[in-house]
Order: structure tokens, then sequence, then C-alpha cells
């Protein structure tokens, strides 16, 4: 990261984080993924580091950071570990619909604990038959007096199973398509809330993926975002806009990582008499990760920077850094795995646990094939004289 580009205030983020992921996150990231369990001392960590809430405005006790801000974060614990990189995101995930969508009380009410560390959130939007295509969601939400009463699943929800508050979108006004879609939040321990199915899965093991089922689940009204039936769908869509910098920033992290480990390996590893790094060939494929690397960070910095500026556009610029820097994570980790050779291949070394890691970046919060779809749609509308 070249420090002229950023402020002081993210160059000190940077430096937190990069010391709390070495120190904290790196020794026990093997540990995690094997066992698959959420690692509690890390998030204990992540709250007395004061990091909790750097994308949440100071009045509600954050730091008031942006997308940037949120993204140096990300990258640096993901460098560590790609499953403890996003299970501190997804907390952006789950309340950037509250930050975008929901009302003053509404916001004073849920954000100072997330802020703090104290709660932890997430975002249920997919379901089985409904992942690309989130407007052809069947969860239910019928209004019973001062209640809502939920029926219906959500699926591959990312950290539901330890979240405190569940960013839930369900189906108000089922003769209105996408528009009759609203957003509720649901909060641990609520009569006809439960956490299903644990997903057995290839990455990001330290971290719940989870089915969540709701059964007559009865959630105050007062917990409908921005108070208005209907506008769920479309927070949705502003939250995924600003949320995939950091699933950009976490791939850009795990690739970084990855390099990192390449680097060192080639150095150390002797063959025909010296390192294998001295050869042209693995020089060759180290530039090129380097490069592709710096490429991805800096679109994902400018989609962030775009975002942070208050420009209307970002759905273009957001999508091109999430296909971008989660196509080199794959690209690049794959790599690493080759330069590690047979060790590579086995768990004993953490380069393959990079690309185990790095797969899903390019599924979750909207697959690569669906960011293509969004970048080439903008692309002919402009053409067609619409705007930037």
């Amino acid at each position: 990261m070249i420090n002229e580009l950023y402020t002081p205030r993210q160059i000190e983020l940077r430096e937190r984080a990069r010391d709390l992921a070495e120190n904290v996150m790196r020794p026990v990231a093997a540990k995690y993924d094997v066992e698959q369990t959420y690692p509690w001392e890390v998030q204990k960590a992540i709250k007395e580091a004061g990091l909790s809430g750097v994308w949440i405005p100071e009045e509600y006790g954050g730091l008031g950071g942006g997308v940037l801000d949120l993204c140096v974060v990300v990258e640096e614990f993901s460098r560590a570990c790609g499953g403890m990189g996003v299970g501190y995101a997804v907390n952006a995930l789950g309340s950037f619909p509250i930050l975008v969508g929901g009302t003053d009380d509404q916001k004073e009410r849920w954000l100072p604990p997330i802020a703090a560390g104290e709660k932890l959130i997430a975002f249920g939007l997919s379901e089985k038959e409904a992942g690309s295509d989130a407007g052809s969601m069947t969860t239910r939400a019928e209004r019973d007096g001062d209640f809502y009463v939920l029926n219906g699943e959500k699926k591959w929800n990312t950290g539901g199973a330890v979240a405190s508050f569940n960013t839930i979108f369900a189906v108000t006004q089922p003769d209105r398509g996408a528009r009759g879609i609203s957003g509720i939040v649901v909060e641990e321990g609520t009569p006809g809330y439960r956490v299903g199915k644990h997903e057995d899965k290839m990455g990001i093991r330290c971290v719940p993926v989870v089915e969540l089922h709701f059964e007559d689940c009865r959630v105050p009204a007062e917990n409908l975002l921005g108070g208005t039936e209907g506008r769920g769908f479309k927070h949705a869509m502003m939250t995924l806009d600003r949320a995939r910098p950091g699933v950009a920033a976490q791939a850009v992290g795990l690739a970084q990582g990855a390099l990192d480990l390449a680097i060192e390996y080639t150095h150390k590893r002797q063959q025909f008499g010296q390192s294998i790094s001295s050869f042209q060939g693995v020089q060759w494929m180290l530039a090129d990760m380097a490069t592709q690397i710096e490429a991805a960070r800096q679109l994902v910095h400018a989609s962030a920077r775009t975002i942070d500026s208050g420009h209307k556009n970002i759905t273009k610029i957001s999508a091109m850094g999430k296909l971008m820097a989660t196509d080199v994570a794959m690209k690049v980790t794959t790599e690493a795995v080759q330069l590690f050779g047979g060790y590579g291949y086995c768990k004993d070394y953490p380069a393959e646990k990079y690309m185990r890691d790095a797969k899903i970046t390019q599924i979750y919060e909207g697959t690569n094939q669906i960011q293509r779809l969004v970048i080439a749609r903008n692309l002919l509308r402009e053409a067609a004289g619409g705007t930037d």
C-alpha cells in the first residue's frame, strides 16, 4: 500500500490490523480451519483493538470510517486468514442495510453494540431457490397488529449462528414482485427463529454458514427497516454495492498472503544446487502474481473511494473491483500451490488453505458471472445515453 495515497488514520488502521492479524489470527488459523469452530478469542481481540466499528459513524459509536477504511482492515485480516477476514466483513454486510435504510431510532438501537464489538450481525437474503435471482424469494412476513410473522428459510447465511442480529429480507406484498420485499431485523432468541444446517465447507471454515428457519416467528413491527414496506430489495442492492469492495479486499488479502508465502518458500527451497527463486520461470510467476495483486488492490480501493465520495452510480465499479480481485485471488493462490510443489498440496503447509478460502470469493455476494452481467448492462446503458 503506497502510503501517500491514504490518510494517516487509514495507515494507522492498517498497522493495527496487521499487528492483530500476525499475532492473534495467523497462529490459530489452521486450528480453527480444522475444527470448523468460530474463533471467539479473535473476536475479543478485534474488540479490544478498537476495530469493531470502523465503518460505523461516530455518532453511533464507530470510528466514522468509510468503505476504504473497511477494505484496509479486511485485507490485512485476510492476509492471515480468509475466514477471519470475512467473519469480520460480514458485520459490515449485515449493518449496511441499517445504515442505508434504517430510521434514526433503529440506527441508535442497533449500531452502537455492533460498533463496540458487543454484538455481531449477519445478512439474510439468499434462499435455496433464490440465489442470484434474489427477487424470487419466498420467505414471507405478514403484518399482524404490532408484529410481523415470518415464515420461510434463508440459505448461505454467513455468520448467522453467532450473530445477535440478522437483517432478513422477506416478502411483505406478494403481488408487487421485488417491490414487495422488505428488510426486517430479527434478534437472537426471538420465538420461531431457529438456526438450521451448518454447511461443511471447502474454505472459510472458521465462520459458520448456516440455514435460518422462521416458523411463525413474531418480530416487532418496529424492526421493519425504514418503517415502510417494499423498500427491502432496494436496500439489499444498495448494501451489496457497498459490501462488494469488502469481499474484494478479502480476495486481495488472500492473494497477498499467498504471495508472501510463495516468496519465502521459493527463496528457501533448494533444487539443482540453488534456490528455486533464482530460476527465471519462477521469477516471472512471482512478478505476474505481484502485478495482478497490485492492479486488483488499486481498482478495489478506487471503487471504495467512489462509494465514500457519495457518488450515486457505484454499481459498475463496485462489480468491477469484486470481479477482478476475486479472479486474481483464485489465480494467485493456485499459482502459490504450484510453487510449493507437492508440499503445496498437503495441509502441513498453509498454501492450500489460501486456495480453498479464495474460491468462495468468486461466488458469494454475487457470482462473477453475475458481476459480468452487471458491468455489461451498465456499459450498454451508458452507450445508449444513460448516466455514468
